[in-house]
């Protein structure tokens, strides 16, 4: 049997060179720039990402809690995550190129599968408008961080 699966991509255009974007893609410094942002972290010796790094979040949203591991750590240029829970597996790929100016193109993707029947009507069900909204937000969030080194609060 083969599980559901559902592949996303979002392109950012982000104000800062990958040096200054790629330290932001981890998961303490997320507290710095998303709102709302919460995390466990299970074992990273540095205490930031890094190739092996582990950490859990629980957004109901998204289904039961979900553990990351940092499957692919290449500063500043790619961070791979696998995010596994009950329900679905992701691989979640985030590549930066520089651009014009010294700018970054980020290309945020996902491969999402379903692990059980559950699981596939829940990846059946994922909406891409709601994905390209949300990766909106962010790309927001990150730029005004990146612009102004706060945090952009909603409402």
């Amino acid at each position: 049997m083969n599980g559901t699966r559902v592949i996303r991509s979002f392109k950012m255009r982000l104000t800062a060179a990958p040096a200054g974007v790629f330290p932001l893609l981890c998961p303490t410094c997320e507290y710095d720039w998303i709102e709302p942002w919460k995390c466990r972290m299970v074992y990273a010796e540095s205490g930031h990402a890094e190739s092996d790094c582990i950490f859990k979040t629980d957004f109901p949203a998204d289904g039961p809690e979900d553990t990351w591991v940092v499957s692919r750590y290449e500063p500043p240029l790619l961070i791979e995550f696998v995010r596994v829970n009950a329900l679905r597996a992701i691989r979640y790929t985030i590549s930066l190129r520089e651009t014009a100016g010294g700018q970054t193109e980020a290309e945020w993707r996902q491969v999402i599968t379903g692990l059980n029947a559950e699981g596939n009507s829940f990846v059946k069900g994922l909406d891409e408008p709601a994905f390209q909204k949300r990766m909106g937000e962010i790309e927001l969030m990150l730029n005004h961080y990146l612009d102004t080194g706060r945090m952009r609060r909603h409402g």
